[in-house]
C-alpha cells in the first residue's frame, strides 16, 4: 500500500470537514470530487456558487454532494465577520474592512470557519502564495501553544527507493523560514519529527544537514543547531551536521559517520536553510518522480496547509489527507 493510501484508510474512520477555498481552479474542483468519492473527509467549497457550479459543469464534473458555501448568503458569514473584527479590531481594522476580508477574500473565510470549529482544517496554495496562505492563519489561529516557531515540511514519498523508511521522507523547511538562526533550526529539527512520527508510524532519525560531514569542510562549521537540540530535547535521536549521502546510505555513513547512530538511516532530514530545503524537494520530486506533499506547515493552532502552484489535483488530494 503506498503511503498515502495508508493515511486515507486511517483519516477514514474518523474523517473530518476541510475547505478548499480556491474554487476559480479546476484542480480544486477535481481534488474535491476524488476525495468525496473517496470518502476521507467531507469538504467544503467556499466561492460564488454559480461560479463554482458552472466550472464544474464545464468540466463535467458532478459536485451535487459537495457542500459549498458563498460568503455573501451564508446563513453565519454575520458571526464571522464580528468574531473577525474582534480578532483584529487592536490592529485598527475597522468594521468596514472585516466585512470586506470575509466576504471578498475566501481564504480568510475559510480559516473563520476553522476558528469556530464549523470546520477542522484548510488547504490552498494552487493559486494564492504561501505568505497569502500562511497571512490569514497565523492571524486568526495563530501558533499552537509552547510553539516557539512555525514552520513547514514537504513529506516525500520516493519510489523504489530502500532508504529512509521504505522511501519516505520529511524535508523541512522548504516553505517559510528563510534563514533559520541554530535556536530555530533546532525547533524546526524537534516540530518535524513529531508529524513524521504521526504520519508514516515510524520513529524518526533527525539528520540536521550541511554540505560537510562533521566539519570535514574548510569552510566555516557550525554545530549549534545540534548542540540546542540534543540538550532540549535528549530524548530524540539527532544528529549532524552531515552531508545528504551520509544521512541517508549505510555505506557512506560506516567511511563518514562511524560513530553516530543517525547516519545511514535518517528520514527527518533537516536542511540549512530555505533556499536548500525548497531545491532539494523539487529535484527529489522531478529527477526521482516522488510524490512531494505539502509544504505542510507545523507549529499552527489548527491545521491550515499549503500546496505548490505547481500540484496537481492528486497533490491536493494527498495534502487534504494528511491535513
Amino acid at each position: 500500500m503506498k503511503f498515502i493510501d495508508n493515511i486515507k484508510e486511517r483519516v477514514r474512520k474518523n474523517s473530518k470537514t476541510i475547505v478548499l477555498p480556491e474554487t476559480s481552479d479546476i484542480r480544486t474542483i477535481e481534488a474535491a470530487r476524488k476525495i468525496t468519492d473517496e470518502g476521507f473527509a467531507n469538504i467544503i467549497l467556499v466561492g460564488e456558487k454559480d461560479a463554482i457550479y458552472s466550472l464544474a459543469k464545464d468540466n463535467n464534473i458532478d459536485i451535487s454532494d459537495i457542500k459549498v458555501i458563498d460568503p455573501k448568503n451564508y446563513e453565519k458569514t454575520e458571526e464571522l465577520i464580528n468574531n473577525f473584527y474582534e480578532l483584529r479590531k487592536k490592529k485598527n481594522i475597522s468594521m468596514e474592512d472585516a466585512r470586506n476580508t470575509i466576504l471578498n477574500n475566501y481564504l480568510y473565510f475559510g480559516c473563520m470557519l476553522v476558528k469556530l470549529g464549523l470546520a477542522d482544517g484548510q488547504v490552498s496554495g494552487a493559486i494564492n502564495s504561501t505568505a497569502d496562505t500562511l497571512r490569514p492563519a497565523l492571524q486568526i489561529l495563530k501558533t499552537a501553544p509552547n510553539t516557539k516557531i512555525a514552520s513547514s515540511f514537504f513529506l516525500m514519498d520516493v519510489p523504489n527507493c530502500n532508504y529512509g523508511a521504505s522511501g519516505v521522507f520529511v524535508y523541512s523547511d522548504c516553505g517559510m523560514v528563510q534563514n533559520p538562526t541554530s535556536e530555530e533550526l533546532s525547533e524546526i529539527a524537534k516540530t518535524s519529527s513529531e508529524p513524521y512520527k504521526l504520519l508514516d508510524e515510524e520513529e524518526p532519525n533527525i539528520a540536521i544537514l550541511s554540505q560537510s560531514t562533521f566539519g570535514t569542510s574548510k569552510c566555516i562549521y557550525d554545530d549549534n543547531a545540534v548542540k540546542i537540540f540534543n540538550q532540549n530535547y535528549p530524548n530524540y535521536n539527532a544528529d549532524g551536521e552531515m552531508q545528504f549521502d551520509a544521512a541517508i546510505i549505510p555505506e557512506v555513513a560506516k567511511k563518514k559517520a562511524p560513530n553516530s547512530t543517525v547516519a545511514g538511516s535518517a528520514n527527518v532530514l533537516i536542511f540549512p536553510d530555505l533556499d536548500a530545503g525548497n531545491i532539494a524537494y523539487k529535484i527529489t520530486e522531478r529527477l526521482a518522480h516522488a510524490d512531494a506533499y505539502g509544504p505542510v506547515t507545523q507549529g499552527l493552532a489548527k491545521p491550515v496547509n499549503d500546496l505548490s502552484r505547481g500540484c496537481s489535483a492528486d497533490d491536493i488530494v494527498g495534502v487534504v489527507a494528511i491535513t
